[in-house]
């Protein structure tokens, strides 16, 4: 499965800070230069919002071992098992997106992805980015799942909208 974001010209389209890899598919987090007033050294965080949007859907979740199909490697980010704060478990960071990709694409598939979307993004709740996450999943023919995701701060404004399409890679008999 591929994803990439969507600019469909709504709303101003901001850049995450990543890197793309020669290959065109894969991202790495940009660097900030040295001299940078904050976080010199650090991950540039010019569109700090947007690039933990992409950091929270993109980044693997692993999946509780009911969850996954037969044949399917457990996926997971290393740093799931650094607990932060001691005496309390560590968080899980990013989504179970990755477990859609053999899936053919259905209305219960359109509302598994809204849900982990959403899930995603209770690290931007925790972490009190936003208060409030909201996914929509819209079938795009018969490959392409568009997935809506807003955020929204105390005051119910909407702090943070972008949309991302999801390419089923098989072939659809």
């Amino acid at each position: 499965m591929k994803i990439t974001p969507i600019d469909d010209g709504q709303d101003v389209y901001l850049a995450p800070d990543l890197v793309m890899a020669a290959d065109g598919l894969t991202a790495d987090f940009a660097i900030a230069p040295r001299g940078t007033s904050q976080n010199s050294g650090g991950l540039k965080a010019s569109n700090g919002i947007v690039t933990a949007v992409i950091m929270c859907l993109f980044t693997d979740r692993a999946a509780d071992p009911s969850e996954l199909p037969d044949g399917v490697e457990n996926r997971g980010w290393p740093g799931d098992a650094i607990s932060l704060t001691p005496g309390k478990p560590a968080k899980p960071l990013g989504s179970k997106l990755w477990l859609l990709r053999r899936r053919a694409l259905t209305d219960g598939i359109l509302r598994q992805a809204e849900v982990w979307a959403v899930e995603a993004m209770q690290t931007l709740i925790d972490q009190g980015a936003a208060v409030q996450a909201t996914a929509s999943a819209t079938r795009n023919g018969a490959r392409r799942l568009d997935l809506d995701v807003a955020l929204y701060g105390r005051d119910g404004s909407r702090v943070y909208a972008g949309k991302f399409g999801l390419l089923w890679e098989q072939v659809i008999a």
